[in-house]
């Protein structure tokens, strides 16, 4: 096993696991700093490129991303998001993973689901594939974002669907938008990390998207926090750019050549 994933395994009830997500090299090494897991997620489709839903994202384009996310991650783990409909059969699964691994120099990848999911797991671990599982909200499936656990049987759901991921031999779990008590119940029952997005402190460890936290989004979902305004940072510089440059205050002569 990887020893970075070793190192996760081992803050399971020890020390909180901060994970963001990256898309490209820059903020990616700015991450690596801090995090314990740098996640190059499908969400890239809305906050990149617009996308509706994350079903639009395509294996080509996770790859490209996440060859410039690698190589600004030196010390985190990093972990990939298999799109859409990559992973539909354990032959499938293994075929596209193994892609992505070869690419992308990659520590593991994450895939969507529980109980359905479990066949391709266990064949991708099988094959010495570092996996993260991910249940709650599942954005490439799910066409309505409702917070899980509200009612009885949905929890013992997510609950079954958890243990049969560890079972399956899953590293980790994100745990999306899952409603506080049941995070709590799965963190305490199985004895692999929690990632949590929107499913409370309880969890081994939290993720957000990278572009929320920095005020880079128009996210209003209620478990982000803006630590940061960059889009009015670059509103500031580039209103000012516009000021020198119609006031002929740039380019100065430091920024041009001569004979």
């Amino acid at each position: 096993m990887n020893k970075k994933i070793k190192k996760i395994l081992k803050k399971k009830k020890k020390s909180k696991i901060v994970c963001l997500t990256a898309y490209s090299k820059k903020i990616a090494s700015i991450l690596d700093k801090y995090c314990d897991l740098v996640l190059v997620g499908d969400s890239l489709g809305s906050v990149l490129y617009n996308y509706k839903s994350t079903k639009e994202v395509t294996l080509e384009t996770m790859i490209n991303h996440s060859k410039s996310v690698r190589l600004g991650v030196q010390n985190s783990i990093m972990i990939v998001d298999m799109p859409y409909n990559t992973y539909r059969t354990p032959k499938e699964a293994l075929k596209n993973v193994k892609l992505v691994m070869k690419e992308t120099r990659c520590d593991g990848v994450k895939l969507e689901g529980g109980k359905k999911i479990i066949p391709i797991v266990k064949n991708l671990v099988k094959n010495k594939i570092p996996v993260m599982g991910h249940v709650g909200i599942l954005p490439q499936t799910d066409k309505k974002f409702f917070f899980k656990g509200k009612q009885q049987k949905e929890s013992e759901r997510i609950l079954n669907d958890t243990a049969l991921l560890e079972k399956a031999g899953v590293f980790s779990i994100v745990l999306e938008c899952i409603e506080t008590k049941l995070s709590k119940q799965i963190t305490e029952k199985i004895k692999i990390p929690t990632i949590g997005i929107g499913s409370s402190s309880n969890c081994d460890g939290q993720v957000l998207v990278i572009d929320d936290l920095i005020g880079m989004s128009e996210s209003k979902f209620k478990f982000v926090k803006k630590y940061a305004d960059v889009s009015k940072v670059i509103d500031t510089a580039v209103k000012k750019y516009k000021a020198e440059v119609q006031k002929k205050q740039f380019p100065k002569a430091k920024h041009s050549f001569k004979n």
